[in-house]
């Protein structure tokens, strides 16, 4: 496979003698978490274009599948890290794009605009890249060796609000684009995601006036793709009731949905603990397989 990395969650041991530390000793640095520590150790097959803003260019990095050809048409899992829209970085979902890779996907993480001081960046520029990627990637299917009708997109927190604006922001696109193109992922996996800009949920003053036009929850409509949505209770971040709101209001306009609940789980659970870490992908792997994504060529 080309790509590098170990791919084992293993339990971290505090070296003997740590209960004994004293009061001159540096206090010990906050462990970084499993998914930060899987995503050092990865380096993506290849990186590509797929946006030129101004001077500055937005790239997917691509994980291709051991045995992969250019001929093929495999499922492709798209994912888009989180950072409240002014941070993170692609890297920091590598493990999420690799994990699929390994399963026969092609996976993607993707760069977009963050909301830098005096950048002039909204939240509706993330959201325009995120359905700017999808649009790339499904436009150039045969260069990806992917199938266009097969296109998972995965978000964390912000980026769950990027990946949920793939199909639910009509719309909310870049000048110029060819909305033609299919900018809706087939499916959706959403983690503790922004779900509610209102100020009941999180980042209505950074969206403006116009906060309902990009709130998943007040934006939610019949023939949405099939979704799943992992969230923790004691999310106060992105409040749970937000996540809540949102599956009832999709199962009620007859749209598949699935709200996986952690009980007791803060905003981002599941990035700092292995097992946890696991059951999602392996709930989500599930999730897939149901939506009719294969791993096969």
């Amino acid at each position: 496979m080309r790509m590098k990395g170990l791919w084992v969650a293993l339990p971290l041991i505090a070296p003997w003698g740590a209960c004994c530390e004293t009061a001159a000793q540096p206090p010990a640095k906050k462990a970084a978490g499993i998914v930060a520590e899987l995503a050092a150790k990865l380096e993506p097959t290849r990186v590509v274009t797929y946006k030129t803003i101004g001077t500055g260019e937005l790239r997917l990095h691509v994980f291709e599948p051991e045995g992969f050809k250019a001929s093929d048409t495999r499922s492709c899992f798209l994912a888009i890290h989180g950072g409240g829209w002014v941070g993170g970085d692609a890297r920091r979902f590598y493990p999420f794009a690799a994990h699929f890779a390994q399963r026969g996907f092609v996976g993607i993480s993707i760069e977009y605009r963050l909301m830098k001081k005096g950048s002039g960046v909204t939240p509706f520029d993330c959201v325009k890249d995120g359905r700017s990627a999808v649009r790339f990637v499904r436009s150039r299917a045969k260069d990806f060796g992917i199938d266009p009708g097969r296109i998972a997109v995965c978000g964390g927190s912000a980026g769950g609000h990027v990946a949920a604006g793939t199909a639910l922001f009509d719309g909310i696109d870049e000048a110029g684009e060819d909305t033609g193109v299919r900018s809706a992922g087939d499916a959706l996996v959403l983690l503790f995601p922004v779900i509610d800009t209102s100020s009941e949920g999180y980042g209505n003053a950074k969206c403006g006036e116009r906060w309902r036009d990009i709130s998943p929850v007040h934006r939610v409509k019949a023939g949405a793709p099939p979704t799943i949505i992992f969230h923790g209770t004691a999310d106060t971040t992105t409040p749970f009731a937000g996540a809540k709101a949102f599956h009832a209001s999709m199962v009620a306009a007859g749209n598949r949905c699935e709200l996986v609940v952690n009980e007791g789980g803060k905003h981002g659970y599941l990035m700092n603990d292995g097992a946890l870490y696991e059951e999602t992908m392996r709930k989500t792997e599930e999730f897939l397989a149901a939506a009719g994504f294969s791993a096969g060529r």
